[in-house]
């Protein structure tokens, strides 16, 4: 499902991919406004709501699950930092449920699967996030243990690959392209919330906790204008600990080709209600706070642009 229509303010939203068995809901939504007004995209791969009835019905304890597995509503924190910046924003329509877009294709748990892993892959040996439950197709988490009622086919797997994952990072791709061409350099926010970090003794647990892959994702002046920012507004921070980046950073950040990308996690109970399922007290704060941020990244971005830095190396 492909289709554009214009929003209030001249802005465009393009729907793209298909949710399987969604009665034709796309896999995920841009909007932007017809030429960047800043050079950062803010992409949101977790938070999706559209659960085809067939996926519920094949989960065990769907409502909880569904709560545990989303970023809960940090598509509306992005919709709201959208609107004050006109940054443009991709969102997922797809549930993290059905399929993570943090993780590679190949990051499958094979054991999940009725007929196992393909006779063509050889030898497999799963990684860490695959070991743990949450591979491409999430399969357990820790204190509600096995998500699903059955094993899956490979039918299912191929299907999601091809009409959500693929379509959507094609698009971040071609979005993060078009946006380093126009400004010279461009910043991608891999937006996500995370469960309260427990405090280390004395030490106050982080609100934020802002990832680079450990220095290869972005330009260091970008991680200080996040530290700076934070630092300002007396609320702690956190590099690369527990959360350094996943899959979206390192299949598309190329810092010496002028696209740089942070993951940035969110403490759910700085924007959430107590049960941490409807929107609570701080989140217009959270969304004031985020839009900040984002206009003093986006300085510190143009001004790499302007360096042409990229355009040399490529040379």
């Amino acid at each position: 499902m492909d289709r554009t229509t214009t929003t209030p303010g001249d802005s465009l939203t393009r729907y793209g991919g298909s949710i399987p068995g969604g009665a034709r809901q796309a896999a995920y939504r841009l909007t932007a406004p017809a030429a960047s007004e800043l050079p950062i995209l803010i992409a949101v791969p977790h938070a999706g709501r559209a659960y085809p009835g067939a996926l519920l019905d094949s989960m065990r304890n769907p409502g909880f699950a569904a709560l545990k597995l989303e970023d809960r509503f940090v598509d509306l924190l992005g919709e709201g930092v959208r609107r004050e910046t006109g940054v443009p924003l991709l969102v997922a329509q797809a549930p993290r449920a059905m399929i993570d877009l943090n993780r590679a294709e190949e990051e499958v748990d094979w054991d999940m699967f009725a007929r196992g892993k393909p006779d063509s892959l050889g030898s497999y040996s799963p990684g860490v996030r695959v070991r743990s439950g949450l591979g491409l197709i999430p399969r357990r988490i820790p204190g509600l243990g096995e998500l699903w009622k059955r094993r899956h086919e490979h039918s299912e797997l191929e299907s999601r690959i091809a009409a959500i994952h693929r379509p959507y990072h094609e698009e971040l791709a071609r979005t993060l392209v078009a946006m380093r061409d126009r400004w010279g350099a461009a910043l991608l926010i891999d937006l996500h919330s995370m469960p309260p970090l427990g405090a280390n003794g004395a030490q106050q647990a982080a609100e934020f906790v802002v990832g680079d892959r450990f220095g290869t994702a972005c330009d260091g002046a970008l991680i200080g204008a996040c530290f700076g920012h934070f630092a300002e507004l007396k609320r702690l921070a956190a590099h690369n600990r527990p959360y350094a980046g996943g899959y979206v950073l390192e299949r598309h950040a190329a810092p010496a080709a002028g696209i740089h990308a942070i993951q940035l996690e969110i403490d759910r109970t700085s924007y959430l209600d107590s049960r941490m399922a409807e929107p609570g007290p701080g989140f217009d704060d959270m969304v004031t706070m985020l839009a900040g941020l984002v206009r003093r990244l986006a300085i510190a971005v143009a001004d790499l642009g302007r360096r042409g830095e990229w355009a040399s190396a490529a040379e």
